[in-house]
């Protein structure tokens, strides 16, 4: 069975982006003249007015980027009794090489429980291996015996902004290289936005676009007007038009390192589970206006039970990082270190408290019951 590698996700609930006159007496006319109106003086210069059109083409830069755009293919196999092997499933999905030397990013998703990879690049296919790989963000490098090859710079995500235009390179449904161009619809997506992703336990920040992205584009590039990767293109949400995700490139720049040396990436802990903070919580605690992760549950014995933090703290900051929500605490967690000793601010009622913590390794998560394993070569959630 044929199967692309693109999430179409379905039953998601999105939420929206966030986002004197003096009196005195008049010396002018006398009571029966009326007088004339006067302007407002302006009190500065005011910025110019935005360019007006879109662009005129994005035919340059599609013409640049896609020579470094890889088809992915994938198959699954399966040993029988007599030891023969029989393939049990095939996937279809995109790629990009970020480093002329011969490596490629794509989605975990595309290459998973994969017996075999090949690539076509410039109508050349050749035989990828899998050099990292880490589902919780759903990241995964490939390499090529080949040297020379084009590449995508990879850009900045944070500089990206809502409404900036975007333009997506992949193979949806098999049809190579298709290109497709939209906007930056929103930043900040989560895993509450955006669920049957990874394995339950995935750390997610998602760049919403409208650029068409289907079945087929996952692991392709999201790409700013000046060719530079801002985001891999990972999901897209079933029944509906022009909702689709990326992972943030700067989410997997700073992975990189550790996937090239370790082939994963070891994780973190502080010992706590956290959630958003929501109006009766705010009420409940007496806290007011304000942001951070509200500690739900403590493991005994674990870091933070050891260094006192309760259930119903408020934790604001990591290592004097502002912490706006669970996302972002989940995510500085994770990648400080092992044994690494850290402080976390945390707001108990109307006190604030720096606690002093080391973080122990986290353990693997199982799978969410609520997220059954998918098909050989069908992504999580897939119609």
């Amino acid at each position: 069975m044929r199967a692309s590698a693109v999430f179409a996700l379905c039953s998601l609930s999105l939420v929206g982006c966030r986002r004197s006159t003096s009196t005195g007496s008049d010396a002018g006319p006398p009571a029966s003249v009326t007088a004339p109106p006067v302007a407002p003086t302006p009190t500065g210069h005011l910025p110019p007015a935005p360019p007006l059109e879109a662009p005129k083409s994005f035919a340059d830069l599609a013409a640049k980027a896609d020579p470094a755009v890889a088809f992915v293919k994938t198959l699954q196999e399966q040993e029988g009794r007599t030891g023969r092997r029989r393939v049990i499933g095939e996937g279809l999905g995109s790629g990009f090489v970020y480093d002329p030397a011969g490596l490629i990013l794509t989605n975990n998703h595309v290459i998973k429980d994969a017996t075999d990879i090949r690539v076509i690049i410039q109508k050349k296919e050749l035989k990828a291996t899998v050099v990292g790989r880490d589902a919780p963000t759903d990241i995964a490098v490939l390499r090529v015996e080949s040297k020379d090859l084009a590449h995508l710079p990879l850009g900045d995500s944070d500089a990206s902004r809502v409404g900036d235009w975007v333009v997506a390179i992949g193979n949806p449904f098999g049809l190579a290289h298709t290109v497709s161009a939209g906007i930056v619809s929103a930043k900040g997506r989560t895993g509450s936005d955006v669920r049957g992703l990874g394995d339950g336990s995935g750390y997610y920040n998602f760049i919403q676009t409208d650029a068409a992205i289907n079945q087929g584009n996952s692991g392709g590039p999201l790409l700013d007007l000046g060719g530079r990767v801002v985001g891999i293109n990972t999901a897209i949400r079933a029944n509906a038009n022009s909702i689709g995700f990326a992972i943030p490139i700067n989410m997997v720049k700073e992975l990189l390192p550790r996937l090239i040396k370790d082939g994963k990436v070891t994780r973190s802990a502080i010992g706590i589970r956290v959630s958003s903070l929501v109006d009766e919580d705010t009420t409940r605690l007496g806290l007011g206006e304000g942001a951070g992760a509200l500690v739900r549950s403590v493991v005994p014995g674990g870091p933070a039970d050891k260094a006192g933090v309760q259930v119903d703290d408020v934790i604001t900051a990591f290592e004097g990082e502002p912490v706006p929500g669970p996302e972002k605490l989940r995510w500085l967690a994770s990648l400080a270190g092992v044994g690494k000793a850290v402080t976390v601010r945390i707001q108990r009622g109307k006190r604030n408290l720096d606690l002093k913590l080391t973080l122990s390794e986290l353990p693997d998560q199982a799978q969410a019951a609520e997220e059954p394993e998918p098909s050989p070569g069908l992504p999580p959630g897939h119609p």
